[in-house]
C-alpha cells in the first residue's frame, strides 16, 4: 500500500470551499485558552466544511502564530467571528436560526448516540473551556445538551477530540438522512 501525495488529495482552493455547500453547523468557543486547541479546531471545522466558528472571551483570535501552528492554513478558510462573551455569540446564532447545543456533562443531557439532528434545523455547538467546561451562564441559555459516552478514569475528553468526535457524528447522521 502507498500513501498518496499531496496533490493526488484532490482539495479544493479555499476560494473554492468557501463557495461549497457547509455542514449546517457553527462551532462556538466559550472562553478556550489554549491556542494549540483553537487552532485545531479551525482545521477540524475545514474537515467537515463547518459553517463558521465564533470565538469568545478570551479565546484568541487570529492571525496569531501559535493558533496557525496547528491551525495550518484554515484560519483563511473556516469564516470566523469574535464575541466578547459566548451570550453574545448564541443570541446572534439564535436570531440567525441555529439551535444551541452544549457539549457537557450535565443533567438530562442527551448521550451522542442517542441525539439525531433534523436535517433542516442548524445547529450550535459550544464547547467550553479546558478546565471549567461550559459556563454556567452559557448553561441555562442552551437549548439541549450533548454528552459524549466516556469509559474510562479521566473526567473529559481534550477539547479537540470532543470536536473531533461530535462533528464526525454530525456529519455521518447528517449526510446519511433522505433530502
Amino acid at each position: 500500500m502507498r500513501k498518496l501525495k499531496l496533490d493526488e488529495l484532490n482539495r479544493v482552493s479555499v476560494a473554492e470551499f468557501k463557495k461549497n455547500d457547509k455542514l449546517p453547523v457553527a462551532i462556538v468557543l466559550d472562553n478556550v485558552r489554549s491556542m494549540h486547541n483553537i487552532g485545531s479546531i479551525f482545521r477540524t471545522a475545514d474537515g467537515f466544511a463547518v459553517e463558521q466558528i465564533c470565538l469568545c472571551g478570551i479565546t484568541a483570535q487570529p492571525p496569531h502564530r501559535e493558533i496557525e501552528k496547528t491551525a495550518l492554513g484554515a484560519t483563511l478558510s473556516v469564516s470566523w467571528h469574535y464575541y466578547i462573551t459566548p451570550l453574545e455569540a448564541i443570541s446572534q446564532l439564535r436570531q440567525e436560526g441555529y439551535r444551541i447545543i452544549g457539549i457537557e456533562q450535565a443533567e438530562k443531557s442527551t448521550m451522542l448516540q442517542e441525539f439525531i439532528p433534523v436535517k433542516e434545523e442548524k445547529y450550535a455547538l459550544v464547547f467550553g473551556n479546558e478546565v471549567n467546561g461550559v459556563s454556567d451562564e452559557v448553561m441555562q441559555n442552551i437549548d439541549a445538551c450533548i454528552e459524549i459516552p466516556q469509559f474510562g478514569t479521566k473526567h473529559s475528553f481534550n477539547i479537540v477530540v470532543s470536536a473531533g468526535i461530535i462533528l464526525w457524528d454530525f456529519f455521518t447522521k447528517i449526510t446519511a438522512l433522505p433530502a
